[in-house]
């Protein structure tokens, strides 16, 4: 069987997989809640879990918006289309593949043999308290090619609520971890941890020299939805020019790196992925 009609044949068992788990979780919600689990995975026990980290109270001084309304695009500043005019897209027909919370000791070597074994560029949303700690991966990840993107000190959702100062500090903390593992590494962007934009943050790392970066394509994988799910969100929603959001870091993400295996041949007979640009090249 030509190597094309299997990938196909493997793609649409996985959708169909994760409409099964999709009917599965909607049985379970309607059951009285469980106790919880462990997710069994040891090897990043001390390592943050960002996904556990509960979001925003609504009531807060300056209330964060994960999703792209027509205000925020009324008030774009810089010609982006998702929160306080962030980056939601690559502006041509290229797709961007960017992974959050990294580095991870376990995952993030995963995930870069992958991309090299595809030869694809991405761009790595790094947390300051995971770089001071991995340096080597930061060093790993700019010598293979691909982009940094500021995700702030310690994946603080509330961040944007924050003074400016203390906003700048965070980011600047940040920024001089990245550059002491890579001195003179460009680090064009920065992502908002949730995607709690505010204008503050927006205002912020606009000042600082870096882009509000967002996202297009979102499949939760922060949520262990399992590898078919993942898959079958990204192979669904992504269009020409998506940004496309996923972690190497901030919990098990193990369903991450087995779903990109499938994804990468699949997006790559698609579209031609790019890591997002840094204006040095």
């Amino acid at each position: 069987m030509p190597g094309s009609t299997l990938r196909a044949t493997g793609v649409v068992t996985l959708v169909a997989a994760a409409l099964l788990g999709s009917a599965y979780a909607l049985g379970r919600s309607l059951l009285p809640d469980q106790p919880g689990h462990g997710t069994g995975v040891t090897a990043s026990v001390n390592s943050p879990r960002y996904g556990d980290q509960p979001p925003s109270p609504a009531d807060s001084p300056e209330a964060p918006s994960a999703s792209p309304t027509r205000e925020d695009r009324r008030h774009s500043a810089d010609g982006g289309e998702g929160p306080f005019g962030s980056l939601v897209s690559t502006g041509s027909s290229r797709v961007a593949l960017t992974f959050d919370d990294g580095p991870d000791p376990l995952y993030t070597p995963e995930v870069l043999a992958l991309l090299r074994e595809y030869n694809v560029k991405a761009t790595f949303c790094v947390v300051g308290e995971n770089v001071e700690s991995h340096p080597d991966l930061v060093q790993q990840i700019v010598a293979e090619g691909h982009t940094l993107c500021n995700h702030s000190w310690n994946h603080d959702i509330d961040l944007g609520t924050r003074p400016p100062d203390e906003i700048r500090a965070d980011l600047l903390r940040t920024n001089e971890a990245i550059r002491a593992a890579v001195p003179g590494a460009p680090i064009a962007y920065y992502r908002q941890p949730g995607g709690a934009w505010t204008y503050r943050v927006a205002s912020v790392c606009g000042e600082l020299g870096m882009a509000p970066l967002h996202w297009a394509v979102d499949p939760a994988d922060w949520t262990v939805p399992g590898a078919a799910k993942i898959t079958a969100t990204v192979l669904t929603q992504t269009a020409p020019g998506a940004i496309v959001l996923m972690h190497d870091a901030g919990g098990d993400r193990a369903g991450t790196v087995a779903a990109l295996r499938y994804l990468l041949p699949e997006l790559m007979s698609r579209f031609q992925l790019e890591a997002l640009p840094t204006g040095t090249t």
